[in-house]
Parts: C-alpha cells; structure tokens; sequence
C-alpha cells in the first residue's frame, strides 16, 4: 500500500492560503507517498482546480449522511466530489464533541462517502479519562465496530487514531502505545473485514504530529502515515513530515 500524509486544516484558510498548496504541489511534484489536504468547504473546489494536474488530493473535512435535502449549512458528500474532493474526514472528535456525532452517525456519513465514490477517513479515539481508567481500547474497539459501515474496503476507507487529549496539545501517548492501538486497529479490521482487506486498509496517528516527531512515529509498525492538524497549514512544516514519511519507507 502506499502511505498517506494528510492534513486537515479545520476552519483555517482563505482563497490567500491556496498558495501554501501551490507550493506543497512545487515541492512535492513526484511524490512516492500519497498527499491529501483538506481545506474547509470553501476552498475544496478552487483547491481542487489548482492542483488538478498536480500529485496533491483534496478532501472533506465532513459531510452529511444524506444525498440531499433540507439540511441548511450542511454539505453532501456528492457535492465535494462534483467539486473535485477525492475523500472525506468523518468522526473526528471535534464533530463527535462539538456536535454531539454518535458513531451511528458516522457510520452513515461514511457510507455516504463511499456511496459518491470518496475514500472516508475514519477517525476513532480516547479522551485523557478514558485512557486513565484503561479503557482505551474498549473505547475504540467500540468506536470501531459501530462507526464502519459493511461498505469498507482497502480502497474506500482509511482509519485515523488520534487521541482526543492529543489533538492541538502538544502532548502525545509514547510510541508503545500508538503501536498497542494500531496493532488492536490492525487485528479488529482483520476479524471482521478478513486478513487482506484489512493488510490494505492504511491506519494513521494523529495528535500533535509535527516534523520533530514524525520520524520516530512513521517507524512504529502498522503506521501508514499521519493526520497531521496544525502543521499542515505550511507548507513548509508540513513538507517535513512527508519527507519523513518518505524516508520511512
């Protein structure tokens, strides 16, 4: 499989910032990793156009679970694909927080995804409480079972760890355990998608990833790359972490 560097720039970003992606795109012409950035909705189809001929994917940083309808301020996952996105976040723990999204509805969004051909990006992940109590992987395994629909293939769907408590902190779990996790991550999808599926389907860390730490993190096994938040905005920063990625493989 080839590893993913992906980036999610949340509510950041105007139409000035499409030149950090212009630049990404200079930096990174043939890459022997994939790339994907996604913007908030209103830069998804500039972005998309600027880079159409270039090896940097854009993506959703959500949508919803229906085709279409009444659903003010919401976005279809048709819509991001007729405006050039290849993929979408679903689950991350800022919607699952913010909006109070249950794994039920998550199941849902990423069966929109892959219904408008869009690869869904996953997201599962342990407050600080529930990785005191020891809980971490009843929570994801939880989170696991009830946020993927039947429709998950290698192709369509990437998982993405992040820890809630590491998420824009600067603190993150030691490299034992992003291995117990996407090790638990590797061997759940195996007993419920089979051993081949489940091999393709790339897994990330993310949290508080950052071009200091990102070598010793890509060589963990079962890592296929990163959802990196912040130090995606730059390219500059985040061209060190795909270098980093690159260099691990």
């Amino acid at each position: 499989m080839r590893k993913l560097a992906a980036g999610n720039w949340k509510m950041n970003g105007t139409r000035a910032a499409l030149s950090e992606l212009e630049a990404l795109a200079q930096a990174h012409p043939t890459p022997s990793v994939d790339i994907l950035i996604c913007p908030p909705a209103t830069l998804v189809q500039p972005a998309a156009a600027l880079l159409a001929d270039a090896a940097v994917a854009i993506g959703g940083q959500d949508c919803h679970m229906a085709r279409a309808g009444a659903h003010t301020g919401d976005i279809a996952a048709a819509q991001l694909a007729d405006a050039g996105a290849t993929a979408v976040i679903v689950g991350h723990s800022e919607r699952r927080e913010d909006h109070g999204e249950t794994s039920d509805v998550v199941r849902e969004k990423a069966n929109a995804a892959h219904d408008a051909g869009l690869i869904a990006v996953i997201c599962v992940g342990e407050t600080l409480a529930e990785r005191d109590a020891g809980h971490t992987l009843d929570v994801i395994g939880a989170q696991l079972a009830a946020s993927l629909p039947e429709t998950c293939t290698a192709a369509n769907t990437v998982i993405a760890y992040e820890p809630v408590w590491a998420i824009g902190t600067g603190k993150m779990p030691t490299l034992d355990q992003i291995a117990e996790v996407h090790g638990f991550l590797r061997d759940t999808l195996a007993a419920r998608f089979g051993d081949s599926e489940a091999a393709g389907m790339r897994l990330l860390y993310g949290g508080s990833v950052k071009a200091t730490n990102a070598a010793e993190i890509f060589a963990v096994a079962n890592v296929d790359g990163a959802l990196v938040g912040g130090a995606s905005l730059r390219e500059d920063d985040f061209s060190q972490i795909i270098s980093a990625l690159q260099d691990a493989l």
